[in-house]
């Protein structure tokens, strides 16, 4: 799932030369033409660097990210085009004492890059290639490609995809390192489960830059390398300049064979529920089927992990509650089955399903669609994350009743939004990869956008009591292991380290990374151990 997917919803009711910066006129064409093999620099002779200043026009756009709570003052931006580039980059802020930070796609929910902290900005956007490495028998994506441009190359090019997230504007630098997951994810896992290899820029303990290439062999001495970006986070370890993606238990040299295939078509639908016909008891009902019906239907090959919704809670004041749902065509009965799955959620609510939209389409033309992504950059925005494990509990439900339906604080992009999980990302065990969630069902945000800064105070507030209030039986945060399972790193949220907003006792990295935690400590004091790579929620050093 992406990190800025509720945006459009809510405010409406990881070279160049060889593949080029578009989508059109020299996309990949066979497998051999795009070949990248190992260690090559494919784009050093493409774009870059370019170094931007505060003087340059073009900083203003390039100081910040997609959430404009947070406008970074850095020295510079330097977008490169190439691993050396970027080895180059690192070095030079190193060497000058600069704090780094690095950008993909600059959907971050926290002030990780613009933070007035930050000097050297390092922007791998121009890097977005996507081809087919023949000696590693896997498909290579560059860091700063976006989610909907890897969607179509792989599927003009070879008919496959990856099961992540929804938003095509989202960069796959950080979204497949923190365990990104999306429509197709209940059906194939995580994106970050098809991790075959990653690049990474790192700096050694006397500060030298250099590129390191880890792969996912048991033979591979730099194994936990790769491990540790199975959903450790990004901005921990080093700088992600290619990925290469291949299936869990794939083999062979046929691409097509190595990747998930891409359906043909889906069934899209949108649902609303409107908030003036349900009760208290309606609304706890709607909530509680929705919740029951992943829990029925997440057994491992199970013909629903065809079907992903979303249901978005939205405050009061939007009008409605919406449900935005996608089914793969070609599964068994896939029109009746996005019907059943509509009428087990309203069942008893009181309220007829009001039917806003059901039609199939074309799926690369979903992956576009509105109902689970939107491409506005221009709001402010606080999420706060959980998974769910088993059904809400009644005083969960109290919680969403109460804050939803405030009326001493009202606004219609105040919402939850309560996406589909479970399925084969279930499959994994929590130790073979850094996500160690492995047994929820659903993500769970309370998240709120706006566009006034003078806004902020009440529209934190909000968010943040209502998180608080959500999880009042564990202390204020999803505990571990019980109901809920913690928290999802891609949807960062620094408030759990404030004993104010997390007086459970439970420390924020048992909550994001639960025993996985030190075994990428051991990963960051081997290859960060000069605590290059930092942020508010980043990995720390063994004590």
């Amino acid at each position: 799932m992406t990190r800025r997917r509720f945006i459009s919803r809510s405010a409406a009711g990881a070279g160049i030369a060889a593949v080029g910066g578009g989508l059109g006129a020299g996309l990949i064409g066979s497998p051999a033409q795009a070949a990248t093999l190992e260690g090559t620099d494919a784009t050093a002779a493409g774009f870059g660097p370019v170094s931007v200043s505060p003087s340059d026009n073009r900083y203003a756009d390039l100081r910040s990210g997609t959430n404009q709570r947070f406008t970074g003052s850095p020295d510079t931006v330097t977008l490169v085009g190439s691993t050396s580039q970027v080895v180059n980059a690192v070095q030079a802020a190193v060497s000058a004492g600069k704090r780094i930070a690095v950008r993909s796609g600059g959907h971050c929910y926290e002030d990780f890059v613009a933070n007035p902290e930050v000097k050297s900005v390092i922007d791998v956007s121009p890097m977005n290639n996507v081809s087919f490495d023949t000696a590693r028998n896997a498909f290579v994506i560059e860091a700063g490609a976006k989610l909907g441009q890897v969607y179509e190359r792989l599927f003009k090019g070879w008919g496959v995809t990856l099961p992540g997230g929804a938003c095509p504007t989202v960069g796959v630098g950080g979204h497949i390192q923190g365990g990104g997951y999306g429509a197709l994810s209940r059906k194939y896992g995580l994106i970050s489960d098809h991790l075959y290899a990653v690049e990474v820029v790192v700096v050694d303990r006397n500060g030298t830059a250099r590129s390191v290439i880890a792969t996912r062999e048991s033979t591979d001495a730099n194994r936990d390398l790769w491990w540790a970006h199975t959903g450790g986070g990004g901005g921990n370890f080093g700088v992600v300049t290619r990925y290469w993606m291949r299936a869990p238990g794939a083999s062979g040299s046929t691409p097509s064979k190595l990747l998930p295939p891409a359906p043909s078509e889906v069934w899209i639908a949108t649902v609303n529920w409107p908030w003036a016909d349900l009760t208290r008891s309606g609304f706890g009902r709607l909530m509680k089927n929705y919740a029951q019906w992943h829990l029925d239907n997440s057994a491992s090959g199970a013909p629903e992990l065809s079907l992903f919704s979303e249901l978005k809670p939205t405050h009061k004041a939007a009008g409605a509650i919406s449900l935005t749902v996608q089914v793969d065509a070609a599964a068994p009965n896939a029109e009746q089955m996005l019907k059943n799955f509509v009428a087990y959620v309203g069942e008893g609510t009181g309220v007829t399903a009001q039917v806003a939209d059901q039609r199939k389409v074309p799926w690369l033309h979903a992956t576009q669609w509105s109902g689970f992504t939107g491409p506005d950059p221009l709001f402010r925005f606080k999420g706060k994350p959980a998974y769910q494990r088993k059904n809400f509990t009644d005083a969960q439900i109290d919680a969403m009743y109460r804050h939803l339906t405030r009326t001493d604080y009202s606004h219609p992009s105040a919402l939850m939004l309560i996406s589909a999980y479970g399925g084969e990302v279930n499959r994994i065990a929590p130790s073979a990869t850094a996500v160690a969630q492995r047994d929820s069902v659903l993500k769970v945000q309370t998240a709120v956008l706006w566009t006034d800064p003078a806004d902020d105070a009440k529209h934190l507030a909000w968010v943040r009591e209502f998180f608080r209030d959500l999880y009042s039986e564990t202390g204020g945060v999803p505990a571990l292991d019980g109901v809920t399972d913690g928290m999802f790193i891609n949807y960062a949220d620094v408030d759990v380290k404030d004993p104010a907003w997390n007086p459970s006792g439970t420390p924020w990295q048992q909550l994001y990374y639960k025993g996985n935690y030190a075994a990428l400590q051991q990963a960051k004091a081997k290859w960060d151990p000069r605590n290059i790579f930092r942020h508010a929620l980043s990995v720390e050093l063994p004590a």
